[in-house]
Parts: structure tokens; sequence; C-alpha cells
């Protein structure tokens, strides 16, 4: 009976191609999970423990919706992510005590042994790149190496996220025409919470949207909303099969909220107004996501409970380990700044 239930509610959900009723469940466990770490090293933000903490709340769906497609119709992806960007690593197989450990600045940190900000670095083992926080400057980075992929022959599509603020850095606009010109394996994806820090979409420009701006590079722009994670996926997968195919890049803006200040440094109660927050709330990506899943007959109340009590205990066991870690020596401090030197 159960089952014919979850059959029911996935037909009445039509699902998209390549996305099955286990890969919606998958989903939704990692974001109960990137939900709970981010509340989790906020709070200890507050406690003095974790220096600086840009939360993705708000953001999950665009993020995870956006993996889960380019795995399922590309044969090779690699991501250039920003610094909001948790539910991206924690999808391509980082843990909690992975991202804890760089909050907390301890040894063993994977992208950059601690040496960086919070998600910044790389991993070519989890097909990640985040070289700084200086806004935007990756994006020519991730263009770079989808022109390398294409003169290889390698069948790798390359995804760059930024938010709207970014889009104002010369650097956005000359890797997206470099890429058009050249017909490049690249999606540019554009989490818009409609705030360059504390500058509102209004002031930052005149177009009505991010996705406009594509046409001026002749490549398609299309505006999702990014609390919707099946609308996310379907977007980017195909802009995905597009750029697989040799039809080159996309633009995607995906329309999110930011809930939380830029960084636990910054003070949005200057220029936001708390009505407008707790409207933007209203707007939950996880919420929605759960109502769908209960709502389908996919997820029971009682599995619901039991992925959120699964999530605490990893996210606990996290705390415990990351502070208990030791912090990195000055012996290897330029490890990954010079090439070690060759024997004779």
């Amino acid at each position: 009976m159960a089952q014919a239930k979850s059959e029911a509610g996935a037909s009445a959900l039509s699902l998209p191609d390549g996305l099955s009723v286990q890969g919606l469940v998958d989903i939704y466990v990692t974001m109960v999970l990137v939900r709970t770490l981010d509340e989790r090293v906020w709070m200890m933000n507050r406690q003095g423990k974790a220096a600086l903490v840009a939360s993705c709340q708000g953001h999950e769906a665009a993020q995870l919706g956006s993996v889960w497609a380019l795995r399922q119709h590309t044969a090779d992806q690699f991501y250039f992510t920003y610094y909001r960007d948790m539910a991206v690593l924690m999808a391509q197989g980082l843990s909690a005590l992975d991202i804890m450990l760089g909050y907390l600045a301890k040894a063993g940190e994977p992208l950059s042994d601690a040496r960086q900000f919070p998600l910044h670095g790389a991993s070519l083992r989890h097909r990640i790149m985040n070289l700084s926080n200086v806004v935007g400057t990756h994006v020519p980075h991730a263009v770079g190496w989808a022109l390398a992929c294409k003169l290889r022959g390698l069948p790798t599509v390359v995804a760059t996220y930024f938010g709207d603020g970014a889009t104002s850095q010369g650097d956005i606009h000359e890797a997206m025409n470099f890429a058009s010109v050249h017909q490049l394996p690249v999606l540019f994806l554009c989490e818009n919470n409609k705030y360059a820090i504390s500058v509102p979409l209004s002031a930052q420009m005149r177009v009505g949207s991010v996705a406009e701006r594509a046409a001026a590079y002749s490549m398609p722009g299309v505006t999702v909303d990014g609390t919707d994670v099946l609308a996310v996926y379907r977007a980017t997968a195909e802009a995905a099969k597009r750029a697989a195919s040799g039809g080159g890049p996309s633009l995607l803006e995906f329309d999110v909220e930011r809930y939380l200040p830029h960084t636990s440094d910054d003070d949005d109660t200057v220029y936001r107004d708390k009505s407008e927050i707790e409207k933007a709330r209203q707007r939950d990506p996880l919420k929605a996501l759960q109502e769908l899943l209960l709502e389908s007959g996919l997820m029971t109340e009682a599995q619901d409970q039991e992925h959120r009590r699964a999530a605490k205990a990893e996210v606990d066991a996290a705390t415990e380990a990351g502070e208990a870690a030791s912090y990195p020596t000055t012996d290897d401090f330029a490890k990954h700044v010079y090439a070690p030197e060759e024997s004779d």
C-alpha cells in the first residue's frame, strides 16, 4: 500500500527527466543536513567559536537542484563556487566535519587545511575550486577551465556560482563574453538574493533582471524560482544538456532569499525592514520541499523526523570532533604555496 501511494505521488508530481523519487528524497536529506549545520555554525559564531559565517539559508534548493541536474545530464562536472555555497560543497561529498573544521580553522580541513576563509580553497577529488572571496574573480577562472576541457576533448561541463552583486563586476561580463565567443561548456549560475551586501538590486542595475544580460552575449538567460528545487533542476538540466552537446553557455538566475545578514559581521537591521525578512522566510526551500514530499506521500512524518534526528546527530558529532581537533602547525605552512623541490 505504501509503495502504491509513493508511486501515485511520484506520478502526480511529474518528476523531471533523470530525477527519481529516491533522488528527490536524497536532495531533501542533504538539505536538512545543510540547514542544520548552517544554523549550528551561525550559533557558534555568536559564541565566539567561528570567526566568520556567510549563511546559505534560503539558497539550498538553487544549489542542490543544480548539482543533481548536472550529475544526471552531463558525463563530467566541475564546480567553481563562491563563499555562500555550503550546499554545493556538501552535495559534492564534503562532510559536516569537513565544513566544521573550516569554520573552526582546524587542521585537516580539506580545501585549504584551514589556511583560507571557510569554504575557500580547492579539492580536485571533489571537483571543486574556489580560489578566494574576492567577488567575481573565480568566474573567468571557470571559463578558463571550460576552455581547457574543450581543447583537450574532455566531456566536462563547468558550473560557476555567484551572487547578484557579482554581476556588477567586470570579471563576470568578460567571462560571459569569452565563453559565448568560444561556445564553451559553462553554466553561469547567479544566486540572486536581491542584496549586494547592503545594496538592493534596484540600486545595482537598471535592467529588470540579471537574466536579461545574457542577450548581450547571445546566450540563453532564464530566471528561475530558486526556492523550487524541481524548477531549478529542470532549468539546469536543459542548460547542462545544451552545454554538453556543444551548444555553448547559459546564464541561469535563481531567485532566492537571504534570511540572515550578509555575513556574521554585518548588521542588516540598518538596511532591511523586519517585515521584509519575515516575508522572505515564507519562501523557505526546505519547508517547500518538506511539504511537497509529505503531501505527495513520498515521505512520512516519521521518516521526516528521522532525517532531522540523523542530521542533528551528525552535526553534533562534527561539532564535538571539530572543537577537539588541533590547529594547523607552522611546519607545513608553505606546502601548497611552493612546488616541492625535486631530488637529484
